[in-house]
């Protein structure tokens, strides 16, 4: 009898259990009919990373196939880890590993801490109208497709009727090379970068900044700081978090700088210095027809981003920081 009383009073928790999961559910169920518009809304998108973002993934197979586009990714024959082999012991692989990273060094280094120095500039300026003709004149690259950026920095560089390299020659120097030369290659990739993304980048940091309480500001004033001192001790603080994020997330893509930028001001001259892993890929995978090379080396590419996200991020929870996740 007393057997029975247990057994009644052991299923009792699961009959809760359930209940409670039930309830759960209809309160998601209205939760999600409460706000229809807004999952109506943010579908579109949900929609376009599935499509071009995760269904793509079940291709990344044809890495460790001998890939046959007549015999489809279940007819081709299996390679098993010949094509990342191949990638690291090729010559060209140190090549493109090194400067990957010292593109995205100088990314790291010169691009990424000029949008907040410019976001604190633009927030201590107090007109209006001239602040925000500041921000419109640089947003404006930032709509401009990479071709239009290059040609124009083409007009301008150009040794051959180039505006700079004319003034150049009006002063009695020799012109320069800008496009050709290995040694200003990494130069110009970074000042294009930085005309391009400059005043997008300042517009998180911006919004970052409006959302500090304006009693910090007034409590460090009465206390006599400066505005520079406001700057550095308020302004910096409240937004460390937003730096902290973007840091984590630039540095995910590490071998990731891009393959239009680059493939522009790629030429035989700058390849020694200009070809990276993206624009290898494109060459390996579309012009030479070995595609399962090629994303094998897009698959390393992924990983070492997604080691380098998890790693940044735990390294920033350990110094107090919340981080992305």
């Amino acid at each position: 009898m007393g057997e029975i009383v247990n057994q009644k009073d052991s299923a009792l928790p699961t009959l809760s259990n359930k209940k409670l999961k039930s309830l759960q559910r209809k309160k998601i169920l209205r939760s999600m009919k409460v706000n229809i518009l807004l999952y109506l809304m943010i579908f579109p998108g949900v929609l376009f990373f599935i499509i071009f973002k995760y269904l793509p993934m079940g291709g990344l197979i044809i890495a460790f196939q001998d890939y046959q586009p007549y015999l489809g990714i279940f007819g081709s024959p299996w390679a098993g880890w010949k094509h990342f082999i191949r990638l690291f012991t090729e010559p060209t692989f140190f090549m493109l590993l090194k400067n990957t990273l010292i593109l995205f060094g100088l990314e790291l280094v010169i691009f990424f801490p000029i949008p907040i120095i410019v976001s604190l500039m633009l927030n201590e300026v107090k007109n209006k109208h001239f602040k925000s003709g500041i921000q419109t004149i640089i947003y404006i690259p930032h709509f401009m497709s990479w071709v239009i950026i290059v040609s124009i920095t083409f007009v301008l560089l150009n040794v051959d009727g180039g505006i700079i390299n004319e003034l150049l020659a009006m002063m009695g120097l020799e012109k320069i090379g800008f496009l050709t030369s290995p040694n200003w290659t990494r130069p110009v990739y970074i000042a294009q970068i930085i005309w391009k993304e400059l005043g997008w980048s300042t517009i998180i940091y911006l919004a970052a900044i409006t959302a500090v309480d304006p009693q910090l500001y007034e409590a460090a004033e009465i206390d006599g700081a400066s505005r520079l001192r406001k700057t550095w001790h308020v302004t910096l603080p409240a937004i460390r978090s937003v730096i902290i994020t973007l840091l984590i997330l630039k540095i995910g893509s590490t071998l990731d700088l891009g393959f239009e930028h680059m493939y522009l001001l790629l030429n035989s001259l700058n390849r020694s210095v200009a070809e990276i892993f993206d624009t290898y890929i494109y060459t390996a995978g579309l012009k030479n027809g070995q595609l399962s090379f090629s994303t094998a080396i897009g698959l390393f590419k992924g990983l070492v981003g997604l080691i380098l996200v998890m790693l940044s991020n735990k390294l920033a929870k350990k110094l107090g920081e919340d981080g992305v996740y």
